[in-house]
C-alpha cells in the first residue's frame, strides 16, 4: 500500500514540474521585442541632419508652413552607414493637443541620397522608387506646421538609414512604417525646429 503511494506521489510530482515549466516557456515566448531591443545587436549610426533654411532648435520660416507656400525644406544629410538599401524621412510634432500629429513620411529613398530639395512634389511615387506615407492631415504629401495659436510647437525632422527596402502594409501611415522599419534601421538622423502662431 505504502509502495503504491509512493509511486503515485513521484508521478504527480513529475506531471506538475513539465506544467509549470511549460507554462513558464509559454509565458516568455508571448512577450514580443520592442524596436529598440530588436536593434540592440547592431550598432546604430548617428547621421547629422542639417538645413540651409532651418537652424537647429530655431523658428521653422513661415514658407514652409501652412501659413506660407507648406513647401517641404531642404534637407542635407551624411552619407549613410554601409549596407543601407533605403532611407526614410518623417516629421512630427509631439506637442499637438490630440497626442504626436505626424506631417511628413518619404520612405524608400535611394541610399546615395544626401539631401533633399525644398518643396518636394506632391506625388505618391516617385520615378526613383521613394513614396510618400500618409500624413495626419489625411493626405501622402508633406503637410506643413499648423498649430492652434498659442504656444509654439517642437516639429521632429527624422531621418532613417535601413537596411532594406520597405513594403509597409497599406494604408502607409506612421504605425506601418514602424512595423515595417522594426530591426532594420541601420543610423538615424534628427533636426528639431519650432512653429507657433
Amino acid at each position: 500500500m505504502n509502495k503504491k503511494f509512493l509511486t503515485i506521489l513521484m508521478i504527480t510530482s513529475v506531471l506538475a514540474t513539465v506544467f509549470v515549466t511549460g507554462c513558464t516557456e509559454n509565458v516568455e515566448n508571448t512577450s514580443s521585442p520592442s524596436p529598440a531591443a530588436s536593434t540592440a545587436t547592431t550598432k546604430m549610426k548617428t547621421i547629422e541632419l542639417t538645413s540651409p533654411a532651418l537652424m537647429a532648435g530655431g523658428p521653422i520660416p513661415p514658407g514652409f508652413t501652412c501659413t506660407g507656400k507648406n513647401d517641404s525644406p531642404p534637407l542635407s544629410f551624411g552619407a549613410a552607414p554601409e549596407g543601407t538599401k533605403s532611407l526614410a524621412v518623417i516629421c512630427e510634432d509631439p506637442d499637438a493637443p490630440s497626442g504626436t500629429f505626424i506631417h511628413w513620411i518619404l520612405y524608400n529613398i535611394p541610399p546615395g541620397t544626401t539631401s533633399l530639395p525644398q518643396g518636394i512634389a506632391r506625388n505618391r511615387v516617385f520615378p526613383d522608387g521613394s513614396a510618400h506615407g500618409l500624413n495626419d492631415f489625411g493626405k501622402t504629401e508633406y503637410g506643413g506646421p499648423c498649430p492652434p495659436p498659442g504656444k509654439p510647437h517642437r516639429y521632429f525632422f527624422r531621418l532613417y538609414a535601413l537596411d532594406t527596402f520597405l513594403h509597409p502594409t497599406a494604408p502607409v501611415t506612421r504605425k506601418s512604417i514602424d512595423v515595417a522599419m522594426q530591426g532594420h534601421i541601420r543610423g538615424q538622423g534628427e533636426l528639431m525646429g519650432t512653429f507657433g502662431r
